[in-house]
């Protein structure tokens, strides 16, 4: 069931400083957090499938987000699929809190860019192909490259230090390496 995936392009961009962040609304919201580290947010979205394998799912007022099978796995191809949803939530959450850390810092980005590619075995085909219980199920590594340009001069470890920072401290990336409890039911 390989097949050979063409690399992702994004628009070339004029490179000037990113749309800024309030960094007094960040420093509030980060005094809310010391004010109250024990405070859990329930998050909710309704997934709908519209037929095939394309779904739609509903997050507050926004348009849905579209999620589809590409044609080798039997979709339309007019969306990502749900493991590339999840690479597109990894990398979301780890640009937000490199651009949160390089604000609170006063570091002025550039550019913010993330290759993110990961590893994983489709062969059980949603539990209706190859069933061997020993398999991993799910992505077994994933790799991101951050390309990130400063206005003012940063040193490399300058750079990593904020990258780690912001992986430790990434929600969707703690969801995806420690355990989580997930309950499904039938309403």
């Amino acid at each position: 069931m390989s097949t050979e995936f063409k690399e992702p392009i994004a628009p070339a961009c004029v490179r000037q400083a990113l749309r800024e962040i309030d960094k007094q609304g960040l420093a509030a919201l980060g005094e809310k957090g010391r004010a109250n580290p024990n405070s859990v947010v329930t998050l909710k979205a309704k997934t709908v499938c519209e037929g095939q394998f394309r779904n739609l799912t509903y997050i507050r007022a926004l348009d849905p987000v579209i999620v589809d099978e590409p044609p080798h796995l039997l979709g339309e191809d007019t969306a990502p699929n749900p493991s590339e949803a999840l690479l597109a939530a990894l990398g979301a959450c780890l640009a937000v809190g490199v651009h949160a850390n390089a604000t609170a810092q006063d570091i002025k980005l550039t550019k913010l860019e993330l290759n993110i590619e990961g590893d994983i075995n489709v062969t059980a085909v949603w539990g209706t192909g190859d069933l061997d219980e020993s398999k991993p199920l799910g992505f077994t590594a994933i790799r991101i490259k951050f390309d990130i340009e400063t206005l003012e001069p940063m040193s490399l470890d300058a750079k990593e230090a904020l990258l780690q920072r912001a992986q430790k401290w990434s929600p969707v990336a703690n969801t995806m390496i420690r355990p989580v409890t997930l309950d499904c039911s039938v309403l």
